[in-house]
């Protein structure tokens, strides 16, 4: 599916109100192509070698995430939906050379304080499970706000303005939040904001060599990350794994490693 094709069939899902879940699930086989994974790396901050990277197969099955979400069996528009966390649980690495066979399904329709969530699952020859966790706000109380304290810092990371056009540019996620002040506006936000999977996947890489083959990492996406900003970068390695995080003002993202 196109980029534009992409765009135009999330407007069209702007009317829904379903309220249960139907949504078939979709599959394709992919092959890798290594410019398109080169420049995934090099804005995302991966070395360039046969393995793929953790967070690579997510950006691999987008046109199947956006076929199954803007179908008719998915229950929510896809404007003004929020990507709250994700999950990536890989078994062994994935490598350059081999056919993907992706799976794209969606589960587990459940209530939340401000509206409802659902899962959206990739899973990738049977080896990587990508678990992209969305909530529908429909209103309702915010809840106990969740008070983290906040890391010491490891790094600072510059996070320039063309990021968002950039990683949309080598992910297909070119939802107009991520792409320029102009269009972000019209979606409530005063500034672009960046992916957050490219956020994750900036972190992930920031830890290359450091984790196993066999992996879980898990992120909650919290504040937006304007863009131009200046963020802090922190990972500290415990019995369990490693625990990682991004804040500026305040949190954008908490995660682990395990």
């Amino acid at each position: 599916m196109s980029p534009k094709m992409i765009l135009l069939s999330a407007a069209l899902t702007s009317f829904r109100r379903g309220e249960t879940l139907a949504a078939q699930p979709v599959s394709a086989t992919v092959d890798v192509s290594l410019k398109h994974l080169a420049a995934y790396n090099a804005v995302c901050g991966f070395g360039l070698r046969d393995a793929l990277p953790l967070t690579y197969p997510h950006v691999l099955g987008f046109p199947l995430q956006m076929k199954l979400m803007s179908g008719a069996g998915f229950p929510f528009p896809l404007p003004g939906l929020v990507h709250v966390a994700n999950r990536i649980t890989q078994s062994r690495l994935l490598t350059l050379d081999e056919p993907l066979e992706i799976t794209v399904s969606a589960r587990d329709l459940r209530p939340h304080p401000q509206g409802t969530q659902v899962d959206v699952v990739t899973s990738v020859s049977g080896v990587w499970e990508g678990v992209s966790t969305y909530l529908r706000r429909t209103g309702g109380a915010s809840g106990t706000s969740e008070e983290l304290e906040r890391p010491v810092g490891s790094a600072v990371w510059r996070v320039p303005a063309d990021i968002g056009r950039r990683y949309g540019s080598a992910s297909g996620d070119r939802n107009p939040i991520h792409l320029h002040p102009l269009s972000a506006r019209l979606f409530g936000f005063k500034r672009a904001i960046a992916h957050g999977m490219w956020t994750k996947a900036r972190c992930v890489a920031a830890l290359e060599g450091r984790l196993p083959e066999a992996v879980t990492v898990a992120v909650r996406f919290k504040k937006p990350l304007f863009i131009p900003g200046r963020v802090e970068f922190s990972a500290t390695e415990g019995a369990d794994g490693w625990e990682f995080a991004v804040w500026g003002r305040g949190p954008h993202l908490v995660g682990s490693a395990t």
